[in-house]
């Protein structure tokens, strides 16, 4: 097993303590242990991460970052990549809990908008279940299922104490009277978003919840608002979907822009470090490549975080899956042709509401 520094365990310690921090504040805890700026030296940033990456997967734990979809900034946490009976013991939330929360995720990625929300009325009249059943069906008589009597009378104050404790635990966020995700969901669910068909970001292939529809109602492109602004950020580049050619409606901030034409100089007339606008994209690339596994083998195995890792698999309205028992499975990505499907179905609903 890699031996760690004390720094390494300050760092470890300080995320499993405070729960994920935001990018800023992780490099700023890193230059304060290390005296290294992350963006001056990136080399020995991920040294740092992989090497502290390495350890922790000796106890089934991964060092990650993960974006934001709503506030589009990155996030570090650390994340437990497998599902055991043993790993559903570690969670404090009991079986209703767990059902409340599925439902209200399984709500919030069928959002035929991509708006990455569900009404808090909506969420606390969901009928557990009908959107769960127990894993532990197999087992019964073929064609019935039990559903507890947990789940059946989980009552609505019951919903409103579980939905402020998934707050402050930041597994979700309330604002407004809307329920999103939160960064938890996000550090955790990735495998969980494309074992469950959920459409991707055309550019950057993780899970399309918070993001911008193209127009064209037969495209099922979607992109990420942080995405577009890479996509779309070139002076001379064309506002149109990239699948389909429809104009997209987007319109570069100012304070983007003057950041753009700085990028687009040529690059003899740059100094060696690069812009800030250039370096601080450039950072944040490293970034994500680093905390995810340095085989790429590995994120297929990733879990689908304490809360999923329960007993319960979600209903399926399509040919259940054979090892529906486990909901992480072996992580395959999503198909070409199963995205689409979920886009024409959500999209249509909508229309009828």
């Amino acid at each position: 097993m890699t031996e760690l520094s004390w720094r390494h365990q300050a760092i470890i310690q300080a995320l499993l303590s405070r729960g994920p921090l935001k990018e800023k504040d992780f490099h700023s805890m890193f230059n304060g242990l290390t005296g290294k700026n992350p963006g001056n030296d990136q080399q020995a940033f991920q040294d740092y991460l992989l090497k502290i990456n390495k350890a922790l997967s000796y106890v089934h734990l991964e060092l990650r970052g993960c974006m934001n979809q709503y506030d589009g900034q990155l996030y570090y946490g650390v994340v437990n990549t497998v599902s055991d009976e043993q790993s559903k013991l570690g969670t404090k939330y009991t079986v209703p809990q767990i059902a409340f929360y599925k439902a209200i995720i399984e709500a919030i990625v069928q959002d035929a908008t991509a708006q990455g929300v569900v009404s808090n009325m909506d969420a606390l009249n969901f009928k557990l279940d009908s959107q769960v059943t127990v894993a532990s069906c197999s087992q019964s008589q073929a064609g019935h299922r039990d559903v507890p009597s947990a789940l059946k009378y989980f009552t609505i104050s019951q919903k409103e104490k579980t939905l402020d404790q998934l707050v402050q635990d930041k597994w979700l966020n309330l604002t407004d009277g809307n329920i999103t995700l939160g960064v938890k969901s996000f550090l955790d669910l990735r495998s969980w978003f494309r074992n469950n068909d959920v459409p991707s970001c055309h550019v950057c292939n993780e899970a399309g919840i918070k993001a911008d529809l193209c127009q064209n109602e037969a495209c099922t492109v979607r992109i990420h608002h942080y995405c577009l602004k890479q996509l779309f950020s070139k002076r001379k580049s064309e506002k149109v979907c990239p699948s389909c050619g429809t104009q997209w409606k987007y319109t570069v901030p100012k304070a983007e822009a003057i950041l753009t034409d700085d990028d687009n100089e040529p690059r003899a007339s740059q100094p060696a470090t690069g812009s800030t606008g250039r370096k601080r994209r450039t950072i944040r690339t490293v970034d994500e490549n680093v905390v995810e596994s340095s085989n790429q083998d590995e994120v297929n195995e990733e879990g689908t975080g304490s809360l999923l890792r329960s007993g319960l698999v979600r209903k399926r309205s399509k040919t259940e899956r054979t090892n529906d028992s486990d909901i992480v499975g072996s992580g395959t990505s999503q198909s070409s042709t199963t995205a689409p499907e979920f886009r024409r179905v959500t999209r249509s609903s909508a229309r009828q509401t």
